[in-house]
């Protein structure tokens, strides 16, 4: 694994060893507002309830995030306690956080084969591949793709190889899906008790993942350097805010265990430093991103460092 934290940045300590109650007070509030959503809301209005829970979701799986690396209680197993139930259905909490805590073995960043989180194929599957296949794959690498087909692609190519991981023996990834049963069928039967029709739940779900596909959509690229394949986006509005501050990725790498609501200061007091480090892959706000790359691909989408052969 490459280390990329040097002593020219300022000391990050952990802050794992005590509760943060910024992050356990977000938390309470977003499984209140997901509750008030569904069995309040909807009955006033399902479009507002939908509208709604696309940014609860949201925030839930920010917070999700969060926990995963130790956040927000002095003990991991009591921190996972709190996300068993996973109201947005896609993804299992173990299964997330095995392959997220995987994704930032950040000497493997953007690997097609060994960073779960990659984007990228090897340009040897890609020639393989039929006409329409790469036709949708590129589309994919638009962000208005990303968003609109990109929770599609990125659930079927999830749930097929933890199938295929299943089918080999992994027991760690039937135990994921095993423990995400019960929170699921539970989220589903509150909602059943509701106003709001699963179907519209369904879309609130769908339209989460579309919104989460802006901040994972160029988190990461292609570079000879593993510090120079990481964002740094410096916004400061309501998707930074969505995103718990994981758009300053570069500073969140590089410091884990740092909570969210500490990173800006981390970062802004020592700009010039963290993008020297990542080689300059600076964004100024997720407005220049939709400008540059809602119907224009960000980066091929076989690897451009890969071996062809």
């Amino acid at each position: 694994m490459t280390t990329l934290h040097t002593p020219s940045f300022p000391e990050a300590k952990d802050q794992t060893s005590r509760i943060e109650w910024p992050t356990l007070g977000l938390i309470a509030a977003c499984l209140g507002a997901w509750l008030l959503c569904v069995l309040w809301l909807a009955s006033v209005s399902v479009l507002m309830s939908v509208v709604m829970l696309v940014f609860v979701l949201v925030l839930h799986s920010s917070l999700t995030h969060e926990v995963c690396h130790g956040h927000p209680l002095p003990s991991r197993r009591a921190g996972e306690a709190l996300m068993v139930v996973n109201p947005g259905l896609a993804i299992p909490y173990h299964r997330f956080r095995d392959t997220h805590l995987a994704h930032h073995q950040d000497s493997r960043l953007t690997d097609p084969y060994d960073d779960p989180e990659s984007n990228y194929l090897d340009p040897v599957r890609w020639a393989q591949m039929p006409a329409w296949q790469k036709s949708v794959r590129r589309a994919n690498n638009t962000l208005a793709g990303r968003m609109l087909i990109g929770p599609v692609l990125g659930q079927i190519g999830f749930m097929a190889q933890d199938w295929a991981a299943i089918r080999a023996g992994d027991a760690q990834v039937l135990r994921g899906w095993f423990w995400h049963v019960p929170g699921a069928a539970l989220v589903l039967w509150i909602v059943w008790q509701s106003a709001l029709p699963i179907w519209a739940y369904a879309l609130s779900c769908y339209g989460a993942l579309a919104i989460l596909k802006i901040r994972t959509f160029l988190e990461h690229q292609a570079h000879d350097k593993a510090r120079g394949r990481t964002v740094i986006i410096e916004d400061r509005g309501v998707f930074a805010f969505l995103f718990l501050n994981n758009s300053l990725h570069m500073v969140h790498h590089m410091h884990p265990t740092v909570p969210w609501y500490k990173l800006p200061k981390l970062y802004f007091e020592n700009s010039d430093r963290y993008q020297k480090r990542n080689e300059g892959y600076v964004y100024k706000s997720y407005a220049q991103i939709f400008r540059t790359h809602f119907l224009r691909a960000k980066d091929p989408v076989p690897h451009p460092l890969w071996p062809s052969e």
